[in-house]
């Protein structure tokens, strides 16, 4: 045995949107045992495979034209208005869980939208909150990865400037002193989720205190990879895992420290189940 001290985050786990929408899938599966949900509930396949052993199937947007007569889970990443025009042609039921924080930011992209404003959002090509975002305005708001992008393209002289709201705060600052370097005119919005931003600062110094940290997170997660990154360049012995099989003894010696830790996806649950692996190594 190697009689490793494993402490697992407090801080760490589901976010509040998430919450709501698996606490919405589960109030629903116990009563009705079959719910569809448009797309993962989470980015995280343990969890959904835990939900879909209690009757939750994971659809497509094609698919979701398909259907007739149903309840539909919108998760927490919110959904184009399309979606809502579909359903109401097709007779679905949709059982709202966007998160409030989401919907508030559809809400002000929308408004600039409409004020005919020069829109840039700084989030992940194809992300199901980004793709929501961008239909506020027609498709036509312009999503960038990272500055690198925008590095050699002609830019308008003054931007609105919104986040997708998993990102790094830190990152989007720095964006927006970069934009203003080059001499446009920037109207930030920082819209991030501030649980999720806090959580930077307070896993650096928890990564700090053990002399091992294993991440655990979703492979899809955007949140785990940020995340992720930050306990890495706090704690060079970091390593990220999905599952408990993940796990490599010979990560560890003998009575080591080690901190569990995740994304805003990761279920606790799963976390625990991690911590008895290590404890029995």
């Amino acid at each position: 045995m190697l009689d490793l001290q494993v402490t697992i985050d407090s801080n760490s786990g589901f976010c509040f949107g998430v919450i709501y929408a698996v606490e919405m899938a589960e109030d629903i599966l116990e009563t009705e045992h079959k719910l569809y949900c448009l797309g993962d509930i989470v980015h995280n396949d343990e969890e959904i495979a835990r939900l879909a052993n209690k009757g939750l199937e994971i659809i497509t947007h094609e698919q979701f034209k398909e259907l007739k007569d149903c309840k539909v889970l919108i998760r927490a990443h919110g959904e184009p208005s399309s979606t809502y025009q579909i359903a109401l042609e097709n007779n679905i039921e949709l059982i709202d869980a966007s998160c409030p924080v989401v919907l508030k930011l559809q809400n002000r992209i929308k408004n600039s939208y409409d004020k005919e404003e020069d829109i840039y959002i700084y989030g992940k090509h194809g992300h199901a909150e980004i793709v929501g975002l961008k239909a506020q305005t027609n498709d036509n708001a312009i999503v960038f990865e990272d500055f690198q992008e925008l590095k050699d393209k002609e830019l308008p002289s003054k931007i609105t400037l919104y986040s997708q709201t998993t990102k790094s705060t830190e990152k989007f600052y720095d964006i927006k002193e970069k934009l203003e370097q080059r001499g446009i005119e920037v109207v930030s919005n920082d819209t991030i989720c501030r649980q999720v931003s806090n959580r930077d600062h307070e896993l650096k110094d928890f990564a700090s205190l053990h002399k091992v940290i294993i991440f655990v997170s979703g492979k899809k997660s955007s949140n785990g990879k940020v995340l992720f990154n930050v306990c890495k360049s706090i704690n060079e012995s970091t390593y990220f895992v999905s599952k408990a099989e993940d796990i490599d003894a010979a990560w560890f010696q003998q009575n080591d420290t080690v901190g569990i830790c995740g994304a805003t996806s990761t279920p606790m649950w799963l976390m625990e189940t991690i911590k008895q692996q290590l404890t029995n190594l």
